[in-house]
């Protein structure tokens, strides 16, 4: 029961992820320091979306451990 309950979480939480904002290209960079910072952006949203998936997953672990008991 637990492992298909972990197994349930492991899938929302990729669902989640999926379904997450897509990025809009970037305008064509004029100055030579203007592409160092989109990786910057790009890094700090994946551990946003990282982020908002373990929140999602403790989420469903935490509501399916609840309605075992």
């Amino acid at each position: 029961m637990n492992k298909s309950l972990l197994l349930a979480s492991l899938i929302a939480a990729a669902a989640l992820t999926a379904c997450g904002k897509k990025e809009e290209p970037a305008a064509a960079p004029v100055e030579a320091s203007a592409p160092a910072a989109a990786p910057v952006e790009a890094a700090s949203a994946a551990v946003e979306a990282a982020s908002a998936a373990v929140d999602a997953a403790s989420a469903a672990v935490e509501a399916a451990s609840a309605a075992s008991n």
